[in-house]
């Protein structure tokens, strides 16, 4: 039995515009939630930590609980609004995640904002997959291209304005608007949902959802995650943190072994039985590990080290998402023609390359000198990812057979999530060890009493935070403000060159394991005729298996992937 859409048809069997209009509206608003929360939030964590008072650790946690959540439910959140439906799961996720917001926006300490963020990444994982899902089951395949086209080039937009608009509410002292904003946005998006969007969802998916194991997965990355960034303060023979690393292990061999033994997994391990698709999320894996720590690191550097404001700082990032929205659809029609494998080899080395040219950005004067010290590294990187992104995703679900195309995709996806989360938690860790040596290091030789001395030690667990160096005379307080930003350069050089190596092992992965051509390539959907391709897209339809992410040629050569940052 086919999978039943309830939602009004014309004549032709197309979608009626109208309709069409509120449901790409609405999933555009929701959408755009995410992308803000996600490029805004970097720009505005050091007024966030001036305000909170936070440790570098902290700092960590407050984008990694939500990312943890995010990777661990985000393929059970796609099942779900299969099963129970999607418009009722999507504005579930939406409604939590607004509330989240709320409590973000309002929170008093940042154990009450590290609570509601990982509420925020619930909500997220409900609501992330529901956007693409409901535009695919409206549209018809005739207009479904063009339609997530729309959405595409919309949350590009956003993803472009997001760090600038963070930047200027935290110059502002407004940092908490990075998370109110959501209300009006979600609340709107909300009301269309309710009003004009029809429902849908399969009626053939199977009652039985894997929260095994997402419990595991959550509860695996969890540990992997408090081990790490507990690390410089604790130290490894700290029983929470040794008993933390190993029942992380545990819990995510644990998981393994459920999805093997699960006759309904949330990941099908069958899958990585290809070398492309292997190879594609293991590259996936090192480079977004790197995209994340990187651009985390960027930002604090340029506002804390660098003498950025934290709207410029929002500007500074500004290249690397106009190339990606820029030169993708290019990209996408290169790995239709000649095989994603080339693309991934290059892509990935020059974002090695441009990462190591912010290696050797040293203390500068600030913007003045931005085109001559971060721009040509930032270029670079963006060159890099722009040539990988779409690629990617043609490696990702060329390499899947077609019925498991949401499933390919969902997987990739939750794949640079926890990318994310690993690499913020175990880059992070040795940010915070290398910052604290480095900060011994520059004020070795500086005159200061053991009282000053021993209150910037104690200050390095906050991560180059500006600290309140009490009476000590201005010679004094500009010479330990320098030592502290240049023990901040040498933590963010060892970090750029931590990406560079993750970025180039990325580079190696695809010249290992991804193939010249796609294994299934040889009937490849552009060769079939309309009705040949309109029934592949039915029996697609039929599927037990995880829709959200579907995607199709059209949507690579417009240079879409689930996994634009």
């Amino acid at each position: 039995m086919a999978e039943i859409e309830i939602q009004p048809k014309n004549s032709d069997d197309s979608v009626l515009p109208e309709v069409g209009h509120w449901v790409l509206f609405s999933t555009i608003l929701a959408s755009s939630m995410a992308f803000i929360d996600s490029s805004a939030l970097n720009v505005a964590l050091p007024t966030l930590q001036d305000d909170l008072q936070t440790s570098g650790a902290q700092l960590l946690w407050i984008v990694n609980t939500y990312l943890l959540m995010l990777a661990a439910l985000i393929l059970v959140g796609g099942s779900l609004g299969d099963k129970l439906g999607r418009k009722k799961v999507f504005m579930l996720g939406i409604g939590l995640f607004v509330l989240a917001s709320l409590a973000c926006g309002l929170t008093p300490n940042i154990e009450f904002l590290l609570g509601a963020r990982i509420a925020q990444g619930i909500g997220g994982a409900m609501m992330i997959p529901g956007s693409l899902a409901i535009i695919t089951a409206t549209f018809g395949p005739e207009h479904r291209g063009r339609a997530i086209g729309t959405w595409s080039a919309a949350t590009t937009i956003v993803t472009i304005a997001g760090p600038v608009v963070g930047g200027c509410l935290a110059d502002v002292g407004l940092w908490r608007g990075v998370f109110l904003i959501n209300l009006p946005i979600g609340l709107t998006a909300l009301l269309m949902l309710h009003f004009k969007v029809p429902e849908s969802c399969n009626q053939t998916a199977s009652d039985k959802i894997d929260y095994l194991g997402a419990i595991l997965a959550t509860v695996g990355l969890a540990g992997l995650t408090y081990g790490f960034i507990s690390l410089p303060d604790l130290g490894l023979a700290h029983p929470g943190v040794y008993v933390s690393l190993l029942g992380g292990v545990a819990a995510l061999v644990s998981c393994g072994i459920v999805e093997v033994r699960s006759h309904h997994p949330m990941l099908p391990l069958h899958l990585f039985q290809s070398r492309t698709f292997s190879g594609a999320n293991l590259l996936t894996l090192f480079l977004y590990g790197a995209l994340n720590v990187g651009t985390f690191f960027l930002c604090l550097n340029l506002v804390q080290a660098q003498s950025y404001s934290q709207s410029i700082a929002g500007f500074a990032d500004m290249p690397f998402a106009l190339l990606l929205a820029g030169l993708s659809p290019w990209a996408g029609k290169l790995a239709d023609r000649y095989g994603p494998r080339l693309s991934l080899i290059v892509g990935p080395t020059l974002a090695g390359f441009g990462f190591l040219l912010l290696a050797l950005v040293g203390l500068t004067q600030g913007p003045v000198e931005y085109w001559t010290t971060f721009f040509p590294g930032i270029f670079v990187f963006g060159l890099g990812m722009a040539i990988t992104v779409a690629p990617l995703t043609t490696a990702v679900m060329g390499s899947a057979p077609m019925h498991y195309a949401g499933t390919a995709s969902g997987i990739n996806n939750a794949v640079a999530r926890t990318a994310g989360a690993l690499a913020i938690a175990i880059v992070g860790a040795i940010a915070l060890s290398t910052f604290a040596q480095a900060l011994a290091t520059h004020t070795a030789d500086l005159n200061l009493s053991g009282e000053v001395r021993s209150a910037i030690q104690t200050g390095a667990a906050r991560l180059g935070q500006t600290l309140d160096l009490g009476d000590m005379a201005p010679e004094e307080v500009r010479a330990a403000e320098t030592a502290i930003k240049l023990a901040f350069v040498d933590t963010f050089q060892c970090v750029m060159l931590i990406c560079a190596a993750l970025a180039w092992l990325s580079a190696i992965v695809g010249a290992i394991l991804v193939e010249r051509r796609d294994p299934l390539a040889d009937t490849p959907l552009a060769s079939k005729s309309w009705s040949e391709t309109r029934q592949d897209l039915e029996i697609l339809a039929m599927q037990n298996q995880y829709q959200p992410y579907q995607i199709d040629r059209s949507k690579v050569e417009a240079g879409v992937s689930d996994l634009v940052p």
